[in-house]
């Protein structure tokens, strides 16, 4: 099992940038994929980004290619979700999740944090 704590949401003008951390408890946290997604209000929670368990490999959304990138510290037990050129549309709750497998779609995903709020003002 692991427990997953999102940090680094905020408020941001169009065109800034943020940091998003992932940080998991337990000692298996390598073994898993981690994944992120996003949700606004009345919407489902959309895919943004994944890595694999080693972070060899990643897969974004065609929505953030080329401004975002995600990675991973296993040393360190967290994933990192680099977003940069920030849009207003990318306003929304993000959260990490994690499962054994690399996937895109949240109903796969078994283990949730509990969100970290982005704004982008235009």
């Amino acid at each position: 099992q692991v427990q997953l704590v999102e940090s680094g949401g905020g408020l941001v003008q169009a065109g800034g940038s943020l940091r998003l951390s992932c940080a998991a408890s337990g000692r298996t946290f390598s073994s898993y994929a981690i994944g992120w997604f996003r949700q606004t209000p009345g919407k489902e929670r959309e895919f943004v980004a994944a890595i694999s368990w080693g972070g060899s490999r990643t897969s974004l959304a065609d929505s953030v290619k080329g401004r975002f990138t995600i990675s991973r510290d296993n040393a360190k037990n967290t994933v990192y979700l680099q977003m940069n050129s920030l849009k207003p549309e990318d306003t929304g709750v993000y959260y990490c999740a994690a499962d054994s497998r690399m996937r895109v779609e949240a109903r796969a995903y078994n283990y949730w944090g509990q969100g970290t709020q982005v704004t982008v003002s235009s």
